[in-house]
């Protein structure tokens, strides 16, 4: 019997022995996923380098939910890949950053809501994001030359002049709101499948200490690092910090948009201070230092996502990802256009192409890429409040 054929061999008596779901009930990338967490069960080499592989020894075995829980867990880092004897061309064949981008980007579509949304854009993210970009921005500059608005200077740069707040807000308050109710109930299905178990068999509390950590570890981008603190491996061996430094950038650069925009709702329906607002304002300044970093961050994870080596990651996805990256620049390079064309006469076309971006990238936020971040969150919330539950196997470092 060859070493494949025994370790298969072992694979399925220590399924048998945890009595859990059998593997034949999962999907091909779900199966590979288990098949590969298996073999990395009973080596255990790269177990102090990310949350991954202490939260595998927790199990013998690996059903539907445990592997869309590793597989969010994962931060692609890369580290694994490089310190792994048995990695390809070795007839075990272990890639983990790869299964696990597969599967991830699986889970995008398999708890998104509505569903047929998500698997509409898996099959065509590329398409939706670009055509919908192109038509919200062109409806929109249409309507301005109808009235004939597209091309004139504006006094004071007022945005209301062309697009009256109240239109504004029938356009963006219903696609907002979309976005948001999308996000949370595809989170809700998501947690409802891996949340952590008590030892009863119910739900396990959620302390304050596994709150903070899963904060922590999810705001500073701790498991970026690549295991050792060094970085992430792009398109060789090598190790970088660069991929988790953009990812700060764009980050937080989208959060002080938000804040921008929550401010300026503030200030305008409670403090009854209307729009436009000087550049040394409170919500010029967050869009201004915000915009930066969404042109600075997405332009670097472009960088990156396109010099990187076929092995770290799921190519098959890659056209959908840097599709997201690019809507997301978009919107941050025409809001920085849109500050800078605001006392010009190109100021109305300028508002209709960013308004166009930041439209499209709401509609499709809750389908792509940016899942990744509310699954994320939740995988590590899930690592930090089980880290704290005595093992029931009892086979880890935990």
């Amino acid at each position: 019997m060859s070493s494949l054929e025994s370790l298969t061999a072992l694979t399925r008596e220590a399924s048998a022995l945890a009595g859990g779901l059998p593997m034949a009930r999962l999907g091909p990338a779900e199966s590979e996923v288990a098949r590969q967490m298996q073999i990395c069960n009973a080596c255990r080499y790269c177990e102090g380098f990310c949350a991954v592989f202490p939260a595998m020894t927790r199990r013998l075995e690996f059903d539907a939910p445990d592997v869309h829980y590793l597989a969010n867990l994962c931060h692609n880092c890369g580290a694994c890949l490089h310190a792994c004897q048995y990695a390809p061309p070795n007839a075990f064949a272990v890639n983990v950053p790869q299964a696990m981008a597969r599967v991830r980007h699986q889970t995008y579509q398999t708890y998104a809501w509505p569903r047929a949304f998500g698997a509409l854009y898996q099959r065509n993210g590329v398409v939706v994001a670009i055509a919908l970009t192109l038509a919200l921005a062109a409806f929109l500059a249409a309507t301005l030359a109808a009235r004939g608005t597209l091309w004139q200077t504006v006094e004071g740069g007022n945005f209301y002049a062309i697009f009256p707040h109240g239109i504004l807000v029938g356009m963006f308050g219903p696609v907002f709101g979309f976005a948001c109710l999308a996000l949370v109930l595809g989170l809700h299905n998501f947690w409802r499948d891996v949340r952590p178990l008590s030892p009863s068999g119910g739900a396990a509390p959620i302390g304050a200490a596994a709150g903070a950590q899963a904060a922590h570890d999810a705001m500073s981008l701790t498991y970026l690092g690549g295991g050792h603190g060094e970085g992430c491996h792009e398109s060789d061996d090598g190790a970088t910090l660069w991929r988790r430094r953009f990812h700060h950038l764009t980050a937080y650069g989208f959060g002080l948009c938000f804040a921008a925009t929550s401010v300026a709702t503030l200030y305008h329906y409670g403090l009854g201070r209307i729009a436009p607002y000087p550049f040394l304002s409170l919500p010029v300044l967050l869009g201004t230092i915000g915009g930066i970093g969404l042109i600075i961050g997405p332009a670097g994870l472009f960088w990156l996502n396109l010099k990187r080596h076929p092995d770290h990651g799921d190519v098959s996805t890659r056209p959908m990802d840097r599709a997201f990256i690019a809507l997301l620049g978009l919107c941050g390079a025409s809001g920085m256009a849109l500050l800078a064309a605001r006392s010009g006469p190109a100021m109305p076309l300028t508002l209709a192409i960013h308004l166009g971006a930041v439209m499209a990238f709401f509609l499709t936020l809750p389908y792509g890429k940016f899942a990744h971040a509310p699954y994320r969150v939740a995988a590590l919330l899930k690592f930090a409040v089980e880290k704290r539950m005595p093992s029931r196997l009892r086979l880890g470092s935990d």
